[in-house]
């Protein structure tokens, strides 16, 4: 196994983790001119208590709502911001976004500045399963919590598109790069 290189600036290079992935023995001069690199932890023992004490690993859906906009398009920033707290309140309550020794897997949010829809929102998605949603104000908040999160039962009525993310990520990455480079 090859060893990582760290520059002068505490940066380790990913060059050699990407070319066994790859499966090429020689990167291209575009990488060589722009190495995939890695900061090294500042304090990798914090990073670990994080990992662990937030669950990361237990992970089963990412809700993003976009919220406290910088110019708000979809909706009024009062509306968004209406939204979002309704989502951390009924997900703390219903203990949805926290480790429990009866359900093993959690439910994180982001708050997005913008989903880029900019109509119809607030706007809402949920990955892995890909589902975008419109009108994400609090009742319907609370139908998607019922229905899409505990039910597994999309909420049609308020659906934009449903658009899953596919099986590996590496496939999707592989592909962008290659078109990138062409």
């Amino acid at each position: 196994m090859q060893e990582d290189k760290t520059d002068p600036n505490g940066i380790v290079s990913l060059n050699p983790v990407f070319s066994k992935i790859n499966g090429s023995k020689a990167l291209s001069s575009e990488s060589q001119r722009y190495p995939l690199t890695q900061p090294k932890l500042s304090d990798p023992t914090a990073m670990a208590n994080n990992v662990q004490n937030l669950g990361l690993n237990q992970i089963q859906r990412h809700i993003f709502l976009c919220a406290d906009q910088t110019k708000p398009k979809c909706c009024s920033k009062q509306a968004s911001l209406e939204s979002w707290n309704y989502l951390k309140r009924r997900l703390k309550e219903l203990k949805l976004d926290q480790k429990t020794s009866s359900c093993s897997s959690l439910i994180f949010r982001t708050k997005a500045n913008c989903l880029r829809v900019c109509a119809d929102g607030p706007i809402m998605v949920i990955y892995p399963d890909g589902v975008w949603y419109r009108q994400a104000k609090p009742l319907v908040i609370e139908r998607i919590i019922q229905e899409h999160l505990i039910g597994n039962k999309v909420v049609e009525e308020y659906a934009i598109t449903i658009h899953p993310l596919p099986v590996t990520f590496y496939s999707v990455t592989k592909d962008c790069w290659d078109n990138a480079r062409n």
